[in-house]
């Protein structure tokens, strides 16, 4: 007999026997009741993920309280999730709701054990097929994260149309990266597992659990590692690309003792190195891969810093890191090489760096950047680190893409009234000579480019949402593709290649 039907009976036998009002009056049943009995087996007890994803604020950072209280009564489609509106009040959902984003008394142990635990082969490469099952050409292929659903599209730039669906871990998020040679696809989830997809047999090889929650993940330049950063635990996991099986666990901690969260990890591949921010220690990180004969090396090395810096940006070579923090008035240029400030740059509000791009522009060249806080766009001259316009928009924005091949920027709005804006910005004249609204109302964000810049794929972040592909010269529509809340999407040659158009 279920739960809920055990305290049908009794309240109808209570009424039956003529117990006082006060005594039959059902008893509301608590956070910890419901969790365990609704949620612990899929989720974990310690709300650290199962089959289920894990269920901390930390992870749900993105997920609004309504719509996890929609799941919770509806369940989610295409997933193993489902609704419990029958079973659970209104109240009770809302009491499941405070409790799964409240954090943990406890910080969460994910250990070397429970990593080499977790790990998954689905394909081993002895079993991977020698050439592609598919036609398309794989330096032109698109992985596009659909967020809605929770799944992950192929899709043919050539053709402009989807090869492959599949369902992916929860909110895959910090963008894809690939192999050196583009065959293989590193996606990092929300919730700490990192896995390996085959571009060949379009098929998942290998996954693996790195943390609680994980910030994102890099391919080393060489293709030999995978370094992933997470924030639960406070280390960064450095895994054996050709399999995720663990190489070694770094934790975030100063001389001092002093922990510190990493806010992202990135790729130096002409420094064959990897750079890592922190996001509570004034300090960069820049981490070799391993001589051949010294696994277990990765030695660090600290370059200290004025200010935590929250976002950050690489010029092309490698050379300079240009950074910004919440609370800096400006922003700050590293020199790599030397392991120190050298520049302030004049950036208010919370420039995106992680989006900026670069271009020659008249006699020098520029890195541009939208913003967070500020209805504008910042053009920085990358050789003077003056500033050299700001282009007013219509809001804050998020995302911001070019290509070689094309005299346009785009940059979203993404917050407030018009986050259904595009931008396209001449890099010839840094003047806004079009403004798209793809789908009145609906967020239009994310534009990426097939490899020869032809044409621009823009996202429309809507459960009924789209791709919406547009000619990179002439601006027109060219076709829709429906899909489930699209977010990011990664052209295989864009990034393997270092395009400064878009991010890497």
């Amino acid at each position: 007999m279920r739960y809920r039907d055990w305290r049908l009976w009794l309240t109808v036998g209570l009424a039956l026997a003529g117990w006082p009002e006060w005594v039959r009056a059902e008893a509301p049943r608590g956070a910890d009741a419901l969790y365990k009995q609704y949620c612990a087996e899929c989720h974990h007890p310690e709300r650290l993920g199962a089959m289920g994803p894990a269920l901390l604020p930390e992870n749900l950072d993105r997920f609004p309280k309504k719509e996890a209280a929609a799941v919770i009564a509806k369940g989610r489609p295409a997933t193993q999730m489902p609704g419990f509106e029958t079973q659970l009040s209104a109240d009770e959902i809302q009491e499941l709701v405070k409790r799964i984003y409240t954090p943990l008394a406890t910080p969460p142990v994910w250990d070397e054990a429970a990593i080499k635990a977790s790990h998954v082969i689905h394909h081993a490469n002895a079993t991977l097929p020698d050439k592609p099952v598919h036609a398309a050409d794989l330096m032109n292929l698109f992985m596009v994260v659909e967020l809605g659903d929770h799944h992950v599209t192929v899709l043919n730039g050539d053709a402009l149309a989807p090869i492959h669906r599949f369902p992916s871990r929860f909110a895959v998020h910090g963008g894809i990266k690939y192999s050196p040679d583009g065959r293989f696809a590193y996606m990092a989830s929300r919730d700490g597992w990192v896995s390996r997809f085959d571009l060949f047999g379009l098929q998942m090889t290998h996954e693996v659990r790195v943390g609680v929650n994980t910030r994102n993940m890099a391919v080393s330049g060489d293709g030999r590692f995978v370094m992933a950063a997470n924030t639960l635990p406070q280390n960064l996991v450095v895994l054996d690309a050709a399999d995720l099986s663990l190489v070694k666990v770094i934790p975030v901690v100063n001389p001092k003792g002093e922990r510190s969260r990493p806010s992202a990890v990135y790729t130096a591949a002409p420094r064959n190195s990897f750079i890592v921010a922190l996001k509570d220690l004034p300090e960069v990180w820049e981490i070799p891969y391993h001589d051949k004969g010294a696994k277990e090396s990765f030695p660090i090395r600290r370059i200290e810093l004025d200010a935590i810096l929250d976002d950050f940006f690489f010029d092309q070579p490698y050379r300079h890191l240009i950074g910004a923090s919440r609370t800096a008035a400006s922003g700050q240029v590293i020199q790599l090489d030397e392991g120190r400030k050298i520049a302030a740059i004049d950036i208010a509000g919370m420039p995106h760096l992680a989006s900026g791009i670069t271009w020659p522009y008249q006699d020098t060249l520029v890195m541009a950047t939208p913003n967070l806080k500020e209805g504008e766009v910042t053009v920085v001259d990358l050789n003077t680190w003056k500033t050299i316009k700001k282009i007013p928009t219509l809001g804050p924005g998020f995302f911001m893409r070019s290509h070689e091949n094309t005299p346009y920027a785009w940059v979203d709005v993404f917050f407030g009234p018009n986050k259904d804006a595009v931008h396209v910005i001449d890099k010839r004249t840094l003047e806004i000579v079009k403004t798209l609204r793809p789908a009145p109302g609906k967020t239009a964000a994310h534009v990426e480019f097939t490899k020869d810049g032809r044409y621009a794929l823009l996202s429309i972040w809507d459960m009924d949402g789209a791709l919406v592909i547009y000619d990179g010269n002439t601006l027109e529509e060219v076709k829709r593709i429906p899909m489930k809340k699209p977010s990011g999407k990664y052209n295989v040659s864009n990034k393997i290649n270092r395009s400064a158009g878009t991010s890497h």
